[in-house]
């Protein structure tokens, strides 16, 4: 009989499916597609964004002075978020196969494709390729590290944890010794599907 956590993991498994769904309408509505991993947008499309383009010297001008004196702050956290890709990388390649976990495939969680948007200009370009390889890094990471929990120690916090990992919810409640030493060979053998959270 399914539990009522198993019913809310259902109805969570839902959201994300209607959610998808909504990104595919939204799809539709701004005119664009995928195609063979690129993405195109109708020419009328294209060439209203090109007109909506901000002049860097306009884009300076109105730009906070904070926020100027910032981005080489900002900028230079891309040097320990590029030494943790390249550890994080070596260590899953190295650790994973032998314990028997998927590896993660970098590329689903990197994307970089803002910067194709005829919108944006030469600096708010750099701004998008930033992010979108940072937050992909630590996206990309807290999946390797949610792998490697479950792997060595799924079990919930007895305290609330904020915005868990995918795996979590999957894991053994705290204190449950029982249920830890049944399911542990289970939530390990997940772990070798390329898609171990489902």
């Amino acid at each position: 009989m399914p539990s009522h956590l198993d019913e809310l993991l259902e109805r969570a498994a839902a959201l994300e499916r209607e959610v998808e769904a909504e990104l595919s309408h939204a799809r539709k509505q701004w005119r664009y597609r995928i195609e063979a991993g690129k993405v195109r947008f109708e020419r009328d499309v294209r060439a209203a964004h090109q007109r909506l383009k901000q002049s860097i010297p306009s884009y300076l001008r109105e730009s906070s002075p904070l926020n100027m004196l910032m981005a080489p702050v900002i900028g230079s956290l891309i040097v320990p978020i590029g030494i943790l890709d390249l550890w994080v990388t070596l260590y899953q390649r190295i650790c994973f196969p032998i314990f028997g976990i998927a590896i993660v495939r970098r590329g689903g969680y990197i994307v970089l494709d803002r910067q194709h948007l005829a919108y944006l200009n030469s600096i708010e370009k750099v701004n998008c390729l930033y992010c979108g390889y940072a937050n992909g890094v630590l996206a990309y990471v807290r999946e390797i590290a949610g792998r490697t929990e479950q792997y060595w120690c799924p079990i919930r916090h007895a305290k609330n944890v904020r915005a868990p990992h995918a795996h979590y919810r999957e894991f053994v409640d705290y204190g449950d010794a029982e249920g830890y030493h049944k399911r542990l060979p289970m939530l390990r053998a997940e772990l070798k599907n390329d898609n171990p959270t489902k």
